[in-house]
Parts: C-alpha cells; structure tokens; sequence
C-alpha cells in the first residue's frame, strides 16, 4: 500500500472519528433533556433561596468544567466562583462561608477530595448540588440535590478520557445558569454591565452622545447659501455631507455626497444656485441618548452613511457616520 493510499485511509478514519465524538457527545447531551425533573426546579430554587455565594468545585477534567460553571453564573447575574476541592481541604475552605451553597462536579461521586469537604461545609450551615454520573454514589447520597448528569458512553474510543461526561457536565451548568437569569429577571442591559469591555458591552452601553461629532465640529450652512458654500463645508467637515440649517438653527435638511451628483447632473451652477434647492428635507434624524447600535441599525435600514443629532425641537446638536462608529467600535 502507498503512502498516498495510507494517507488517504487515514483521513478518513478520522473524520469518521470526529464524527462519532460529536455524535456521542450530542446524544448524551440529548439524553439529559428527560431527566430535567423536579431535581432540577429544587436546585434553582436553592440558590436563588440562598444568602450567599455559590462555589462550585471538582477535581481534574470535572475542576475545569466547574471553573467554566462559575465564570458562566457571575456573568449572568448569580455570584459565583470556583474553589479547587484539593486546595480547599488546605485552607481555601475558608472562602466557604454560612449560607453558601456548593455544586460539585464528579463523574464517579466518589472523589476523595470532594467527599472530605462535604461534611465541613454542611457544618457551617451551606448546601451541596451535586452534578455526578453516578445517583448511587457517595456524593449524590450526600448532597441535598442531585443532578444525574450519567452518560451511556464516553466519546474516547478506549471509553475512558472524560469527554461526553465533562460536556453533560458543562451543558446542566450551563441549563442552570440561564433558568437562574430567567428566574431573576436578568437582561441584555444588566449582561452588557458585566462585560462593559467586549462587544456586547461597548453595543449595549455606548448612545449616541458618546459618539457624535458636536458643534462646532460639525459641517453646517444656513439654507440661503450657495451651492459652493455647501460644498466647502462638506468638504471641510469631512463627514460626507453638510447638514442645512433655518435661521433658527432648526435642521432644514441635509446635503450629502449623493446630493452633490445628482446637482451635477442637473446642471446646478455652484457660484449661483442654493443649496436649499438641492438638499435633501426632512433628513433622517437620531435622539443624543439613543443607543449607537440604534444608529448603525437606522443607517442600514435607509442605506444611509450619516445621521444628524437633533434635540426634541428638532434643533442640530451633532452629526456622526459610519467611520465615528467603527472608530467606538460599535461596529
């Protein structure tokens, strides 16, 4: 047999392969779906009765699955960390206050370091979820709700890595975080507050105010001036357009780049000509405390690249395009 054929056998084992861990993983996780039962309901209800904090905890590949747990409740909305079980039977048990309520991940339930801080914490008065493959085993009998996170088979060939058990694992954390944002009314906005410095946050958390070009800074002429004062205005401003103001101050419209062709086109004479005949009325306009994203959507709905700010009044405040919102990086 060649290289080239043995090469090409090989490929397609292993795509083969791949296929079957994503298959396995997908019906463990599908399997979970008929054993979310009261078991489930009694452990939301637990923590959100609950005065304190939650931990969560495990050993090994359980100990990563439990550190994303934890990070996956605090950002939507349930105080959450991760204590290593082995670190806390040497001294970081005392981060486990009264009141606190422990999930704690084994596949087995039988993990030692687990098992030993158990009766500690029961001690000080806190509650133990307990997410194992096992409701037979130490820690499911121990805790006072069980969730029966068992798995027909691992994806490993050999059965034994933990792969399918750790993704059962992750996905009843995950289920128990988002029923636990529902229950406690948590939003977009109050997501957005805990990641003010990822795009969501930056998309939830930036209005317009805070993007805008302000006067003076923005291109403007009355509706009196000639074509080539509007010209160099939106040449100077720099934004594509030039909004059109009444004496007042009022907007009267705007002249953007689309404008400027189609004067062109119509022969306009730039010494001679006002702009007032040219501009574009009743422009498309946006409140200072709209969200920037509420720009962006606006723009894209009229296929425009600029919006002027206005006040209630209808009186210019300020101007911004598409460049002033991929420089905030809102999009």
């Amino acid at each position: 047999m060649s290289q080239t054929q043995s090469a090409s056998l090989n490929r397609a084992a292993t795509l083969e392969l791949g296929r079957r861990v994503l298959r396995i993983e997908a019906e463990a996780i599908l399997a979970l779906i008929d054993r979310i039962d009261g078991s489930f309901t009694a452990a939301v209800e637990l923590i959100l009765a609950a005065g304190g904090r939650v931990i969560v905890s495990g050993i090994g590949k359980s100990g990563h699955i439990a550190r994303k747990i934890a990070a996956t409740l605090s950002s939507t909305g349930t105080p959450a960390y991760f204590v290593h079980a082995a670190e806390a039977n040497h001294g970081d048990l005392g981060m486990i206050a009264r009141d606190d309520v422990l999930i704690a991940l084994s596949n087995s339930g039988e993990a030692e370091d687990l098992l030993s801080i158990v009766p500690l914490i029961k001690r000080r008065g806190g509650k133990l979820i307990a997410i194992t493959g096992n409701a037979y085993s130490s820690l499911a009998r121990e805790a006072d709700v069980h969730l029966d996170g068992r798995v027909a088979e691992e994806a490993c060939p050999l059965n034994l890595a933990p792969t399918a058990s750790t993704t059962a694992a992750l996905a009843l954390g995950d289920a128990l975080a988002v029923a636990l944002l529902d229950a406690r009314g948590f939003s977009a906005s109050d997501f957005a507050h805990s990641h003010p410095g990822g795009t969501l946050g930056r998309r939830l958390l930036t209005h317009v105010r805070d993007v805008m070009r302000e006067l003076p800074a923005v291109p403007r002429v009355g509706e009196d001036s000639v074509m080539a004062e509007a010209l160099l205005s939106m040449t100077r401003g720099g934004m594509g357009m030039t909004a059109i103001l009444e004496d007042d101050q009022m907007v009267a419209g705007i002249f953007t780049d689309g404008d400027l062709r189609r004067a062109i086109e119509r022969g306009c004479n730039f010494r001679v000509d006002h702009v007032r005949d040219f501009m574009t009325r009743n422009p498309r306009t946006i409140g200072p405390d709209a969200l920037a994203m509420e720009a962006v959507e606006r723009m894209d709905s009229h296929r425009i690249s600029q919006l002027l700010v206005v006040d209630a009044a209808g009186m210019l405040l300020g101007a911004l395009n598409t460049h002033d919102l991929m420089q905030a990086r809102v999009i």
